[in-house]
C-alpha cells in the first residue's frame, strides 16, 4: 500500500508537465490548473492505495479524461448559445418557474455552416453570458449552471444543491431573469434575432 508522501512526491513530479499540457488544450490557464488539480484529486481519492507504479499511467488517462470533458463542456455550451435574445422575462409566473430550455431557440448550425460574423457573435455572446453569471448571486449561479449547462433535471439538481425542488426552481427562475435584464441591458433583445 503506497503511502500519503509517495503520494505527494509523485504529484509534485507531475504538475508541471500536466499542466502545460492542459493549458495547450484549452488554451486557458485557469481551466488548465482546475483540469490538473481534479485529476489530481480524482487519482488520490480513487487510486491512491494502489501500487505507485501503477500511477502514471492511471494519471495521464485521468487527464485525458478531465481535458476531453472540458472540450465536451464548451462544446455543448457553444450549441445553445445561439440566440440569447430569446430569454424571457416579466410575464413569468415564480410559483411555475421559468424554464430557460423550453424559451431558448437553439438553431442546429455547424462552424462549417456558418459564417464568420455568426460564428464571432457566438463567441462574443458567449463571453456576455459567462460574464453575467459570474455575478449571479452563488446559489443561483449553482442551479442555473446544473439545470442548463451540466443538463441535470430539478430532482437531480435538488439532490446535489442538498435543498428542495421548488427551491432550484426558484433560484433558476431568478437566475433567468436576471440574465435577461442584464443581456438586454447590453443591447440584446428582440432585434438581435437572426
Amino acid at each position: 500500500m503506497a503511502s500519503e508522501q509517495e503520494l505527494s512526491v509523485f504529484l509534485r513530479s507531475v504538475q508541471n508537465r500536466a499542466f502545460k499540457r492542459a493549458q495547450f488544450a484549452t488554451q486557458n490557464p485557469d481551466s488548465a490548473l482546475d483540469i490538473v488539480q481534479d485529476s489530481m484529486i480524482r487519482l488520490a481519492e480513487k487510486y491512491g492505495a494502489r501500487d505507485p507504479s501503477e500511477w502514471p499511467m492511471l494519471f495521464q488517462r485521468i487527464l485525458t479524461n478531465a481535458i476531453l470533458d472540458w472540450h465536451r463542456r464548451q462544446k455543448v455550451r457553444a450549441g445553445w448559445m445561439s440566440n440569447m435574445s430569446d430569454f424571457s422575462t416579466g410575464d413569468d409566473d415564480p410559483e411555475v418557474g421559468f424554464d430557460l430550455l423550453e424559451t431558448l431557440d437553439v438553431r442546429e448550425s455547424s462552424a462549417l455552416g456558418e459564417g464568420s460574423d455568426r460564428q464571432l457573435e457566438r463567441i462574443q455572446t458567449l463571453a456576455i453570458l459567462e460574464a453575467e453569471i459570474s455575478r449571479l448571486p452563488e446559489r443561483q449561479r449553482e442551479a442555473f449552471l446544473l439545470r442548463y449547462w451540466e443538463g441535470l433535471d430539478v430532482a437531480e439538481t435538488a439532490e446535489a444543491m442538498g435543498c428542495s425542488e421548488g427551491s432550484v426552481k426558484t433560484h433558476c427562475s431568478r437566475a433567468a431573469q436576471s440574465l435577461a435584464k442584464a443581456l438586454r441591458a447590453r443591447g440584446w433583445n428582440d432585434e438581435k434575432q437572426s
